[in-house]
């Protein structure tokens, strides 16, 4: 009996990034984390939107990702909800992504979190920022995108 591999489980999803850059590349990396920020992720205790992703020394973390801990949390444990995190990469990839992000205008931004084989892994893209007038183009994109549906619906009534 073979077991199906389980489907990725969406944690957060950092909405706003997708507002306010472009993404060049993507990319998938594992996490750092305490047992208490493990149990507060199932239950979904998590913000994404103020995260952004530096490199320091060769290693990249995930500064501004707030989990917040549990009611229940252990009594010898004092969490720290905005703590840094360090997030795991090939040496190569931080390397190519430590160039990238040397250059004018490129930032590295946690997309969301998710479960893969039992670990939370975190998705990161080089990001280059929207000016106020492609903020705008997203805008008039999606208002038109629902204006049409509304019409479709309409029509099929």
């Amino acid at each position: 009996m073979t077991k199906k591999p389980e489907a990725q489980a969406r944690i957060a999803d950092n909405k706003k990034a997708a507002f306010n850059y472009f993404f060049e590349e993507k990319y998938e990396a594992g996490m750092v984390l305490q047992g208490w920020e493990v149990k507060a992720l199932r239950e979904g205790k998590v913000q994404l939107t103020d995260g952004y992703v530096v490199i320091k020394n060769g290693e990249m973390f995930i500064i501004g990702c707030q989990i917040n801990p549990l009611k229940t949390a252990s009594t010898h444990v004092s969490p720290d909800s905005i703590r840094t995190r360090k997030l795991l990469l090939h040496k190569d990839q931080i390397r190519r992504l430590m160039g990238k992000v040397e250059q004018k205008g490129y930032t590295l931004v946690p997309l969301n979190l998710h479960w893969k084989a039992g670990k939370v892994k975190c998705e990161i893209a080089l990001a280059k920022g929207k000016a106020e007038h492609d903020k705008r183009d997203t805008i008039r994109d999606r208002e038109g995108k629902r204006e049409v549906e509304r019409a479709m619906k309409q029509r099929h009534r």
